[in-house]
C-alpha cells in the first residue's frame, strides 16, 4: 500500500500525496498556471528544490516571483553555475572553486588553465553568449547525495584540486549534496548545497549581465594562489536588469571618489593607507556635521567626553576584544625604540598597548571614577572618538571602508527599569536626525550569534527589551521595514540596525544601538541601588552617522555633490562681469560674510558664461552675478545650481537675508 504524507498549504488546506512526490507535483494539482509559475519551495520555512521529494508530513509554500527576495537568491545562485559551466565549456583546463549569490548578482572564482592567464574583461561577452547558450538548453538541475570520499575522487579524477581539498574540510559522513546540469554521466556537475531551480531554461537569458573581472586569493589568504574572479548582475526579467544598470550609471556619476575630486573634498594615498586627508572644503562639511550632532546630542542629554587612542592590551583583554578582535587591531609595543644600528629597533619583550578600534572600554572607565548612585541614572557619555581598525588594503574603498574614522558614539548607562524608556528615546533621536537628511530607513533586529558572551537569558531580555522599544516609537511596522535577523548581533550584544535609503534606492546600514549586560560584567562597573547595595548597570551602544568619514561618502552620493545649503562647503560664489564690477564684488562677499554665509569671490578675466559653467561643476549652491549695473543699482543677479530660472535679481540686503535664513541648519530652523 503507497504511503501518504500530509501536506499543509498557506490557506489552511491539507493535501494527501504519495510518497515520491514532490512540491512540483502539489503545484500541477493546483493549476497549470501555478506549476509553470513555482520556482521552489518552502518545506517547514526551508528553501528546498521544487523536484526534491517530500520526506514526510510537510508544511508547504510554494515560491514564485513574487516572493522577490527568496526567488532572486534562487536565480543568483543558479546564474553562477551557469556562469562556471559556461566558462569551463568554452576555456578547457580551468579549474572551479565557489561563487555565492550577492545583493545585486554573483560571481565565480576561477583557477585559469595553466599558461593561460587571468581571465580579463575583454573575455566576458563569449562567456555570455555561451551562458545563454546553456540557459536556452533548458538541462534540468539534478540534485544527488555522495558521500564525502566518492566528491573527493571525483574531483581528484577532473583535475579539480580546489575543489578537493574543500571536501576534506566537511565532516565526515555527513552527506553532501552536488548538482547536474541534464542527467547524463558526462553533463557538468558541482558541489552545492542548492537549493536550485528546475532547470536552466527558468532562468531569464536577458535578464543577467556580467560586468567586471577581479583578482582574489583562494580562501581569502594572500599565501595561496591568485584566482580570477568572475562578478555578474542577475534579476527576475529584463525590466529589472534595466532599472539596475540605470541605477550603476547614476551610481558611477554619484562616486563619492569623483565628486571629492571635482569638489576638492578630500584625498587618500599610499603614505597613509585608510586613513583620509581632508582639505579645507571637505572639512567644513565635516565640521558641519560635528556641529549638529552636538547641537543634538546636547538637547537630548548627553555628556561629551574623551578618552585614550593607547589603552594597554590588558584592558582589551578584559573587555573580550583581545581574544575575538585582536586581528583587528593596531598593536604598538610599549617601548623606546632603539637607536643603534646593530640592534632591532624592538625588542620583542615589551609589553603591549593597541590603538582603540571602538570607544566602549574607555567609557567604562570613564563611568566607574567615583561612585554612581540609582539617582544619577541614566547616564549618557557622547565622544567623537577617533578609531583605529587594521582593514586589508584590498578591502579599503574611498570613505565607506577606510582604517582611521570618527564614531559619533556614545554609551548610555541605565537602570533596568530604564532600558526599553531609553532605547525609545534613541529611536526617536536618530529620527529625527535621518529626516533632516531626507533619508528613508528601515529598522532591523540583529538577534544572537553562535559565538557570543553571555546566558540565553540575558540575550532573551536584551532582545524583547529593543523588541518593545521599537513597538513603543511606532516603528515596528511594515512601514519602517521592521525585520528580524537571526545570528547577525554582536557577540555580545542584540542590536537594532537603521538601513537607509538614498536618492537612488540603495541601501546603507549606518546607526545601531546595542543593547549589553556583558561588557559591564567583564569590566565590573557597577552602581549604588535604592537599596544600598551594589548593580550591574545596563549598557547602550549606539551611533546615527556610525562613522563621520563613512556618513559624509553617503552624503556626497546621496546628494550627488549638491549639498542643501548648511552643508555646502562653499554656500555662494560673487562673480563679476566686468572688472569694474570687482569693488562691489567685495562688498558683497563682506556682507555675505558678516551674515555667516560661507562665500568666495570670483574676480578673473573670464567671460560669464565660463564662471557659470565651471562654479556649477563645482556644486556651488548660489552664485551671484554681478556687473556695472548691479554695483550701480546695489543689486544682484542670482542664479541657483540645478534650477531652470535662468536668474533673479534681487537686492542685495534681500539676498543676503535670503540666504542667511536657507542657511539655517535644520535643528535650528
Amino acid at each position: 500500500m503507497t504511503k501518504m504524507f500530509k501536506i499543509a498549504l498557506p490557506d489552511g488546506s491539507v493535501r494527501e500525496m504519495p510518497e515520491g512526490s514532490t512540491p512540483a507535483d502539489v503545484a500541477a494539482a493546483i493549476g497549470p498556471g501555478l506549476a509553470k509559475a513555482a520556482l521552489a519551495a518552502k518545506i517547514d520555512g526551508e528553501v528546498r528544490d521544487i523536484m526534491r521529494p517530500f520526506e514526510g508530513d510537510a508544511n508547504l509554500a510554494l515560491i514564485t516571483s513574487r516572493d522577490e527576495k527568496d526567488a532572486l537568491e534562487l536565480v543568483r545562485h543558479d546564474f553562477a553555475h551557469v556562469l562556471a559551466e559556461a566558462v569551463q565549456n568554452i576555456f578547457p583546463g580551468t579549474q572551479i572553486t565557489f561563487g555565492p549569490a550577492t545583493d545585486d548578482g554573483f560571481y565565480y572564482d576561477f583557477a585559469p588553465a595553466p599558461g593561460r592567464g587571468p581571465f580579463t574583461e575583454e573575455d566576458l561577452p563569449v562567456i555570455e553568449e555561451e551562458m545563454r547558450r546553456v540557459i536556452a538548453a533548458d538541462k534540468p538541475l539534478v540534485r544527488e547525495v555522495w558521500d564525502r570520499e566518492r566528491v573527493r575522487q571525483f574531483f581528484i579524477e577532473h583535475g579539480e584540486a580546489f575543489k578537493a581539498e574543500w571536501v576534506m574540510e566537511l565532516p565526515e559522513g555527513e552527506p553532501i549534496t552536488m548538482y547536474k546540469t541534464g542527467h547524463g554521466p558526462a553533463d557538468w556537475i558541482d558541489l552545492c548545497r542548492g537549493p536550485h531551480l528546475a532547470s536552466t531554461g527558468k532562468l531569464d537569458p536577458n535578464a543577467f549581465k556580467l560586468t567586471r573581472v577581479s583578482g582574489a586569493y583562494w580562501r581569502g589568504d594572500p599565501k595561496n594562489p591568485m584566482l580570477s574572479r568572475i562578478y555578474g548582475t542577475a534579476w527576475l526579467n529584463k525590466k529589472q536588469l534595466d532599472a539596475y544598470l540605470v541605477r550603476l550609471e547614476e551610481a558611477a556619476k554619484r562616486d563619492h571618489r569623483k565628486i571629492g575630486q571635482e569638489m576638492d573634498l578630500f584625498h587618500l594615498q599610499a603614505e597613509a593607507h585608510g586613513s583620509v586627508f581632508w582639505h579645507p572644503h571637505g572639512f567644513t562639511i565635516y565640521r558641519a556635521l560635528e556641529a549638529y550632532m552636538r547641537r543634538r546630542i546636547d538637547e537630548a542629554g548627553y555628556r561629551e567626553i574623551k578618552t585614550p587612542q593607547l589603552m594597554d592590551a590588558r584592558q582589551w583583554e578584559k573587555s573580550g576584544h583581545w581574544g575575538k578582535y585582536r586581528e583587528n587591531m593596531f598593536v604598538v609595543p610599549d617601548e623606546i625604540p632603539s637607536t643603534d644600528e646593530d640592534a632591532p629597533i624592538l625588542s620583542g619583550d615589551a609589553d603591549l598597548m593597541a590603538l582603540k578600534p571602538m570607544n566602549c572600554p574607555g567609557h567604562i572607565l570613564v563611568f566607574k571614577q567615583g561612585i554612581t548612585s540609582y539617582k544619577e541614572l541614566p547616564i549618557r557619555f557622547y565622544e567623537n572618538g577617533s578609531c583605529h581598525r587594521n582593514e586589508p588594503h584590498g578591502a579599503l574603498h574611498g570613505l565607506m571602508r577606510v582604517r582611521q574614522f570618527t564614531q559619533d558614539d556614545a554609551h548610555i548607562f541605565c537602570r533596568e527599569d530604564q532600558v526599553v524608556s531609553e532605547a525609545q528615546a534613541f529611536c526617536e533621536l536618530a529620527a529625527r536626525v535621518y529626516k533632516d537628511f531626507d533619508f528613508t530607513y528601515e529598522i532591523k533586529l540583529a538577534l544572537r550569534p553562535d559565538n557570543r558572551f553571555g546566558s540565553d537569558e540575558d540575550w532573551d531580555k536584551a532582545e524583547e527589551e529593543l523588541r518593545q522599544a521599537v513597538k513603543a516609537a511606532g516603528m515596528a511596522t511594515e512601514e519602517f521595514g521592521w525585520e528580524e535577523l537571526p545570528g547577525e548581533g554582536a557577540f555580545y550584544a542584540p542590536k537594532l540596525e537603521w538601513h537607509l535609503k538614498d536618492a537612488i534606492g540603495r541601501t546603507w546600514q549606518v546607526g545601531t544601538l546595542q543593547s549589553d549586560r556583558v561588557l559591564p560584567e567583564r569590566l565590573d562597573a557597577t552602581y549604588v541601588g535604592e537599596d544600598g547595595q551594589k548593580h550591574r548597570p545596563m549598557m547602550f551602544h549606539r551611533a546615527i552617522f556610525g562613522s563621520y568619514e563613512r556618513f559624509i561618502g553617503i552624503l556626497i552620493e546621496h546628494y550627488a555633490g549638491k549639498f542643501p545649503l548648511w552643508l555646502a562647503p562653499v554656500q555662494a560664489v560673487v562673480a563679476t562681469i566686468v572688472s569694474d564690477a570687482d569693488g562691489y564684488a567685495e562688498q558683497v562677499a563682506s556682507k555675505l560674510r558678516g551674515a555667516g554665509i560661507r562665500v568666495e569671490t570670483d574676480l578673473r578675466n573670464e567671460k560669464i558664461n565660463y564662471k557659470v559653467r565651471e562654479h556649477s561643476l563645482a556644486k556651488v549652491p548660489l552664485l551671484l552675478v554681478v556687473g556695472k549695473r548691479e554695483a550701480e543699482e546695489g543689486t544682484v543677479a542670482l542664479r541657483r545650481l540645478g534650477s531652470d530660472e535662468h536668474q533673479k535679481i534681487m537686492s542685495l540686503d534681500d539676498a543676503v537675508a535670503m540666504m542667511r535664513a536657507e542657511a539655517v541648519p535644520p535643528d535650528l530652523a
